[in-house]
């Protein structure tokens, strides 16, 4: 009976929607385009790309199918399908990921809506020292710690709205708005002088600059960008329909996710090369140079606006997938309201970022490992626990669950018969190769602490 009580989507537009909402964030507009620009470009792109179809889809699938064949949180996922074993600790490790990340997240989130503010109040000028005003931004103990504070309540207030009237609803909007406005500013990137420089930037590859660092960049690049390893798909998983097909769900939400990705270096790069910037900055492209370049061009006080509502819109429905997966865990596993698991998860994170924000301000000198917080937040996340939760993923979906379970969640709700090879071949990726790989991440990431 208490299945029954469960939240859910009311379609599977609703769970691809979710899933892109939770897919399509930061990773996306803020740390993608300068992947790109410091990593040979197109070169990036190719081995990204390769990392997506044949690491980070796989285990994307792993991920779907403990979600819906357990029906349950990300913790209670392990706990049902492995009961009396040590597997529900992997669950524990993806809610303590969820807030670590999320921790971090909305700091970066509360800088995009002070952006957007300004935005709107035209405050930026071609005089305006960027650098410096973003500086004096991130380091200012009320401003930045407000903003922090007003994106957590803005991803509380969707969250404390339940699945379908909370988190459906808002990424149908969105997620057709971020559609839209990023189509826009790419078609007017495309008029500016330079803009085939970007472009041939973003899609001939140098792989002069490719090494070992730039094939890690691009697996922890999509582990972030498609929400592996932290619970959400588990969790967003768990309140899709049996009718659902996880491969096309699973390859929409990727080709969307990877299009978008795409979009955003095609919409950023071409206005940075039109300026005469370096599109190596790193990631002072989205606070920094991208202001300097909206304030010195033709209409570029509403592209400003346009950009910066479209950051916050990728960052709030990133932050709604891990918040909601926390908040399903306490709902489900402590019996408390969602109200009050939302509480619970609002007072936790509130700490968290607030030490976050304040590392570049007055704890700026205050490191753990040469780390500050916010950093060591996002190394330790990003690097280390998202790629051991994925690593646990795979071994639990290819060597706990039973294959012709596995089988039957993959096959199931589609109109198609998906050949014998192929699903034989997944479950070798899954059981073998991703493993390995996954296992090589982990000690590199543990080696640079």
């Amino acid at each position: 009976m208490a299945e029954k009580r469960r939240d859910s989507f009311k379609s599977n537009l609703g769970v691809i929607l979710a899933l892109v909402g939770s897919a399509i964030g930061l990773g996306n507009l803020w740390r993608f385009p300068y992947l790109v620009g410091t990593n040979g470009g197109a070169a990036f792109i190719i081995i990204y790309l390769l990392c997506i179809l044949f690491l980070c889809m796989p285990i994307m699938v792993c991920e779907f199918v403990i979600g819906r064949r357990s029906q349950a949180n990300t913790f209670g996922a392990f706990k049902k399908l492995a009961p009396g074993t040590g597997w529900k600790y992997t669950g524990t490790l993806a809610v303590i990921t969820c807030v670590i990340l999320l921790s971090f997240y909305v700091v970066v989130g509360g800088w995009t809506i002070d952006y957007f503010i300004k935005s709107l109040r035209m405050v930026f000028t071609p005089e305006t020292d960027f650098a410096t005003e973003f500086n004096n931004m991130v380091s200012s103990t009320s401003e930045n710690v407000f903003y922090t504070l007003l994106f957590l309540v803005c991803t509380a207030g969707v969250i404390v709205a339940g699945v379908k009237n909370g988190i459906e609803r808002t990424n149908k909007y969105l997620m057709s708005a971020l559609a839209a406005l990023i189509v826009f500013i790419v078609i007017y990137a495309m008029t500016l002088p330079g803009a085939k420089q970007g472009l041939n930037f973003l899609f001939h590859p140098d792989f002069s600059k490719v090494t070992f660092r730039t094939v890690l960049s691009a697996l922890g690049q999509g582990f972030l960008s498609l929400s592996i390893g932290c619970g959400a798909i588990i969790t967003y998983a768990s309140y899709a329909n049996r009718k659902d097909n996880l491969l096309k769900t699973t390859t929409i939400t990727t080709l969307s996710d990877t299009m978008f990705a795409l979009l955003a270096g095609m919409a950023i790069l071409p206005a940075v090369f039109s300026a005469g910037m370096d599109p190596s900055e790193g990631a002072g492209l989205a606070f920094i140079s991208l202001p300097y370049i909206f304030a010195n061009m033709s209409f570029g006080k509403v592209l400003s606006i346009i950009f910066y509502f479209i950051l916050f819109a990728a960052a709030l429905s990133s932050s709604i997938s891990l918040m909601e997966t926390v908040v399903a865990f306490l709902k489900e596993e402590y019996k408390k309201s969602r109200f009050g698991s939302m509480l619970i998860m609002l007072g936790i994170t509130t700490v968290f970022a607030v030490f976050c924000a304040l590392s570049f301000g007055v704890l700026s000198g205050f490191k753990i490992l040469g780390f500050t917080f916010f950093d060591l937040f996002d190394y330790v996340s990003s690097n280390i626990c998202l790629a051991t939760c994925a690593l646990l993923v795979c071994l639990f979906a290819g060597w706990r669950i039973k294959k012709e379970h596995f089988y039957d969640e993959i096959t199931s709700g589609g109109k198609y018969k998906i050949p014998k090879w192929l699903l034989g071949t997944l479950r070798v990726f899954v059981r073998y190769i991703a493993p390995v790989i996954v296992a090589i991440i982990i000690v590199n990431s543990l080696i640079g602490l």
